[in-house]
């Protein structure tokens, strides 16, 4: 039974609010740059993602990859690799967190929730050290990307799947950015045949043209979208900033390909979806709001828009409370 999305508002303090606009002005140039977690002497680099518009979609792949359109994106930084457990850690755990922090932890930051600790080993036996963190839900996505907001003062979110399509394509128009030809791929990602059957640490393969790493392979990764097949048939020729949002849990749209995918589930525009199937296991009732236990393959990238939302924006976006999974 899936239950109606509930928004909430997040009510930050006023110094979190002027850090947030100290953070924004202290980068004045669109510019690659390493993000600090203050205290904790870990960094994430972003990559900028220049505007632009690009044709979306593909017109001998999937039918939900039909009508190619075209699509206007505005600017934004994107995280170089996917998120690791060593960054997602410190927001999983906040005894792990406090001890790694210099100085202890703020009040927004103590009472923030966090995900439940889970009962089954995440990591899946593939290890956590420069890998992929992994089976998070969307919700726990979010939740993550408010964390960062919190210890850092800067606006971070999923990227919409026409955002993601832009930056993995990165100018280029061939099923992969580096071409047509899938036998190159084992140069540029971790696929069903060179990963043998599991996560690989980030940043080991060449990146695409903007400088992303794993955008392809490795772990799927979240976007916003609720997944809908007809979705393209439904913007018409041109689309700007496209997102399609929904009240329902199930499905929303992952991009990218795994370790444990074939070539033509990993060109830029292929499509895949969440599935309920993912927590079969889940001994729960309701379901975990937090955890796919049958998702290994799955995981996040994050992105920052180079023109800040507005505060109420913010906080519904990070407001927005997890619907009950039965």
């Amino acid at each position: 039974m899936l239950k109606l999305l509930k928004r909430t508002l997040f009510l930050g303090s006023i110094s979190s609010v002027l850090f947030l606009a100290s953070a924004y002005q202290s980068i004045e140039n669109f510019e690659p740059y390493s993000q600090e977690i203050p205290g904790t002497g870990i960094s994430f680099d972003m990559v900028p993602i220049p505007e632009g518009s690009f044709k979306m979609g593909s017109s001998d792949g999937a039918s939900d990859e039909a009508p190619v359109h075209e699509v206007k994106i505005d600017p934004f930084w994107m995280a170089s690799h996917e998120t690791t457990w060593d960054l997602y850690e410190l927001f999983l755990d906040k005894s792990f967190e406090a001890s790694s922090s210099e100085g202890p932890l703020t009040p927004e930051i103590d009472g923030l929730t966090r995900p439940s600790i889970p009962y089954l080993d995440m990591t899946f036996g593939m290890g956590k050290e420069h890998k992929p963190a992994i089976a998070m839900t969307q919700y726990g996505a979010i939740q993550f990307c408010r964390w960062l907001y919190l210890k850092t003062g800067v606006f971070f979110r999923l990227p919409t799947e026409a955002e993601w399509e832009y930056a993995a394509r990165a100018g280029t128009k061939t099923k992969y950015f580096f071409g047509d030809d899938p036998s190159k791929l084992g140069e540029y990602a971790w696929y069903k045949d060179n990963s043998e059957g599991t996560t690989h640490k980030i940043g080991q393969k060449k990146p695409n043209p903007w400088g992303l790493y794993d955008i392809l392979g490795n772990v799927n990764e979240w976007t916003m979208d609720h997944y809908e097949a007809n979705a393209y048939s439904n913007r018409g020729a041109k689309a700007e900033n496209p997102i399609n949002l929904s009240e329902e849990l199930y499905p929303k749209v992952i991009r990218g390909g795994s370790y444990d995918d074939s070539p033509a589930e990993m060109t830029s525009s292929k499509r895949a979806a969440s599935t309920p199937e993912w927590k079969r296991i889940d001994p729960q009732i309701p379901k975990s709001q937090w955890w796919f236990p049958e998702a290994p393959f799955l995981g996040m990238r994050i992105i920052r828009p180079l023109t800040p939302p507005s505060k109420e924006y913010i906080e519904k976006y990070y407001g927005t409370e997890p619907m009950e999974d039965y």
